[in-house]
């Protein structure tokens, strides 16, 4: 009778663990789970910084900061199942702060990529940047968005938005501009970018995420094997300062034909100007896609990870970056060196040096008028 009791018992204690709900396995990686809030708390320019983490319905998670509104560490799951963070990043604060030349997961304003020289007129009036790029002005200056604190709005736990008040002159540009932003990881296992602002006076404004990506995991060694498509038949070429020529000029016959999928190594190292002047690809690719409609630029896929990409946005260009600057010396947060050539960025965007370049499509934003556009990286997997 004991016996029997013992293993009613044990069947009892079977069935109920079954119907206790189940913890779910984490979206993040063992290394963006032990990234520590406390090391992003800290007030900057008398605002407070934090981390927030956002969970989406499919096995994707990213990790925020209201400093410079950047991506800490975006998690999708590889051809196994298992969590992949596919960007570059710090598991604190201080090193974002210290190596802003970076650009690490960054919002990028008032004007993303180069302007040339530094300077530009609008309406009449000449206005001077601060160069900090050569004699170039890049990503909006020395303390573009990607150097100031956001205020930030969690609007649910997938979703977050993040304002911005930039002062009339702020690093040279006219006009106070008020900027929101938002972050939402989508059912179809996306991460979703909106951008909206207006102004109170005529301004030039070009706004983007500088993510650096790597789907074999953040950390690993390269990107060349990995394989892209562009939609894009047209690049338009740069002087050896990489400020665009003016012209547009056809991909075909060069290697920066990614009209089918090709992998970024096989032509890097060509005997090419254009790549000679940049070490590598950092060029403005003009997208097929002209009706402003959210449609898809690019598609990339890692063969190690089996994880794909899609960039889809309604913006004319797309700069594709392949980190020719990285040499090592940065430590990511899983605790690896960041190697040349690493990791890659899609940045949607207008043309670099637009406002001198009447030919390209207007950046100038007026009174009463609303800036906004919206990027979507979307993941799945190849097995």
């Amino acid at each position: 009778m004991k016996t029997s009791l013992t293993i009613l018992s044990l069947v009892l204690t079977v069935v109920m663990m079954s119907c206790q709900p189940q913890s779910k396995p984490s979206v993040f990686t063992p290394a963006v789970q032990k990234i520590n809030p406390e090391k992003f708390a800290q007030t900057v320019d008398g605002k407070q910084v934090k981390l927030y983490t956002l969970v989406g319905q499919n096995g994707i998670g990213l990790k925020v900061t209201n400093y410079g509104a950047r991506i800490v560490a975006l998690c999708v799951p590889d051809k196994n199942g298992k969590p992949t963070d596919v960007v570059l990043g710090y598991d604190n604060l201080n090193d974002y702060i210290n190596r802003p030349q970076t650009y690490f997961g960054a919002a990028i304003g008032r004007y993303a990529n180069r302007i040339g020289d530094a300077k530009f007129t609008l309406d009449g009036v000449n206005y001077n940047l601060v160069a900090n790029d050569g004699k170039n002005s890049l990503h909006g200056g020395p303390k573009g968005y990607f150097a100031v604190v956001w205020n930030a709005k969690k609007l649910s736990d997938s979703k977050i938005q993040f304002t911005y008040h930039s002062p009339d002159m702020e690093e040279g540009y006219p006009g106070d501009l008020d900027v929101t932003v938002t972050y939402e990881l989508t059912p179809q296992n996306g991460l979703k970018i909106d951008y909206k602002a207006t102004t109170d006076k005529e301004t030039v404004l070009n706004l983007t995420n500088h993510s650096y990506f790597n789907l074999s995991g953040e950390g690993s060694k390269t990107i060349l094997d990995h394989v892209m498509m562009l939609n894009a038949d047209s690049i338009t070429p740069v002087d050896s300062t990489l400020i665009p020529t003016g012209i547009i000029e056809s991909v075909t016959g060069t290697p920066f034909d990614f009209t089918k999928p090709t992998p970024i190594g096989e032509r890097i190292n060509a005997d090419n100007t254009q790549l000679k002047y940049a070490g590598g690809y950092d060029h403005n690719w003009v997208l097929n896609n002209k009706s402003n409609d959210v449609a898809l630029a690019a598609t990339v896929y890692s063969p190690v990870s089996g994880i794909q990409m899609d960039v889809l946005t309604g913006q004319p260009g797309i700069q594709f970056y392949t980190g020719n600057f990285l040499n090592g010396q940065e430590i990511g947060k899983s605790g690896k060196p960041y190697e040349r050539r690493s990791a890659f960025c899609l940045e949607v965007q207008h043309y670099p040096d637009s406002p001198n370049k009447p030919q390209f499509p207007t950046t100038t934003l007026k009174p009463g008028q609303t800036y906004q556009h919206e990027c979507i990286y979307r993941f799945s997997v190849m097995k």
